[in-house]
């Protein structure tokens, strides 16, 4: 049964036939990043192409100018809505490529065509170079034909939707910002506390600890650009928040989610039990993921 925490923070226990699964997953996830062959980016690109793509969902690439990335397309999807997903990768690692049969699976649900953006990555490019193109494509998919917007974005991709959304020409723009989901986002690039000792199952400190400095590029940690639960400001969109027990950023979500409330933001933060770091994406292995996965696209749907 679900709990409801002091601080409004929902608990969604672990269901039961996801306890064998969610342990051979652990597992086979070490023994894939121990044996492949390939660079650190090949890797995490395999690694995320492993989730299965949506029924009924056709892609395509872009290459507009510094606007580069795939959208993902459900074959009857609602016009004028759309979805911006900023993928994960701690700001090193990952590509639209490699995240669209992910995306897919929350278009599909949606009905919505989702973008997922290639925003250049550290350490070629610093705070705030990414940054400033998730504001240039806000407009990009207005001459697109997106009227309402819902932005999506997992770990360092949570991280920087919660970034664009300090800003508010972003929320206010041509195209309204209706809603935010954020999936284990890391909020706070100094890694405090718990973040730095928890034995996470998917996250190495150490390489998050590089990331970190690589898109910092020597600057102050606590800027909200890089680290957003420094900066939260009221009127944001309604925010969606589901992370893990299991992880390292288990405290960037509470504590993101405490400073938005503090500000009078609509907040749902969902701590799933038992759970690793973003894994909405073992679609094809856990009952939890897909369970998720339809409370976001019920959370979108609701908000457009």
């Amino acid at each position: 049964m679900e709990t409801t925490g002091a601080q409004g923070e929902i608990s969604v226990p672990l269901d039961p036939r996801d306890r064998a699964p969610e342990t051979e997953w652990r597992k086979a996830s070490a023994e894939f990043w121990m044996t492949t062959k390939v660079d650190q980016r090949a890797t995490y690109d395999l690694y995320l192409e492993k989730t299965p793509p949506a029924a009924g969902v056709s892609f395509e690439e872009v290459s507009d100018g510094p606007i580069r990335g795939w959208w993902v397309r459900p074959d009857s999807a609602v016009m004028g809505y759309g979805i911006l997903y900023l993928h994960g990768g701690s700001y090193t690692l990952g590509s639209a490529k490699a995240y669209r049969n992910f995306v897919s699976q929350i278009a599909a649900r949606v009905n919505v065509a989702a973008f997922i953006l290639d925003y250049p990555k550290a350490p070629e490019a610093t705070l705030p170079v990414a940054l400033a193109l998730v504001n240039e494509v806000r407009d990009w998919l207005e001459t697109r034909g997106v009227r309402e917007l819902a932005l999506v974005g997992d770990s360092a991709g949570g991280g920087l939707a919660l970034a664009a959304l300090t800003a508010r020409g972003f929320r206010e723009g041509a195209i309204p910002v209706l809603s935010c989901v954020a999936l284990s986002p890391w909020t706070d690039l100094n890694l405090p506390g718990a973040a730095r000792t928890y034995p996470d199952p998917v996250l190495p400190i150490d390489a998050m600890l590089a990331s970190s400095q690589a898109y910092l590029g020597g600057k102050d940690p606590t800027d909200p650009r890089a680290s957003p639960v420094f900066g939260v400001p009221g009127g944001l969109p309604p925010l969606l928040i589901q992370v893990g027990s299991d992880e390292r950023l288990l405290d960037d979500s509470k504590r993101y989610a405490a400073a938005a409330r503090a500000r009078g933001n609509p907040v749902q933060l969902e701590i799933w039990e038992g759970m690793h770091h973003v894994f909405q994406a073992q679609t094809g292995v856990l009952q939890s993921s897909n369970a998720a996965l339809d409370r976001v696209a019920r959370f979108l749907r609701d908000n457009f």
